[in-house]
């Protein structure tokens, strides 16, 4: 059985919709990114503006404004609920591998 789209998310897609918590540009996304990530994630335009339509067409993000070529997006709520699960998801990870190596370091 195939994964539903945007079931999990890639680091590019997680700090995209993270971003679009506040009302952003690309170019506002494309440079908050490196920002928050101490330059380990960067997201260049095209992989940004193909998962943007993509999140639109699922109804993650919707568009704001159009100014010329510039358009601002937001997260709707199926995209605050897809970023939050996604949270949850990374946590348990990382509780797992808490918990996983507590055992094995275990006397």
């Amino acid at each position: 059985m195939p994964r539903a789209k945007f079931q999990t998310l890639t680091e590019q897609m997680f700090y995209i919709l993270l971003c679009l918590s506040r009302e952003k540009c690309g170019i506002d996304i494309m440079e908050k990114i490196p920002a928050l990530t101490g330059g380990r994630v960067r997201v260049g335009p095209g992989t940004l503006y193909n998962l943007l339509e993509q999140f639109a067409e699922a109804g993650l993000i919707r568009q704001t404004r159009a100014e010329g070529r510039r358009r601002s997006y937001i997260l709707t709520p199926a995209g605050r609920d897809a970023l939050q699960e996604e949270y949850g998801r990374l946590c348990r990870q990382a509780e797992d591998y808490r918990r996983f190596v507590q055992k094995e370091d275990a006397p």
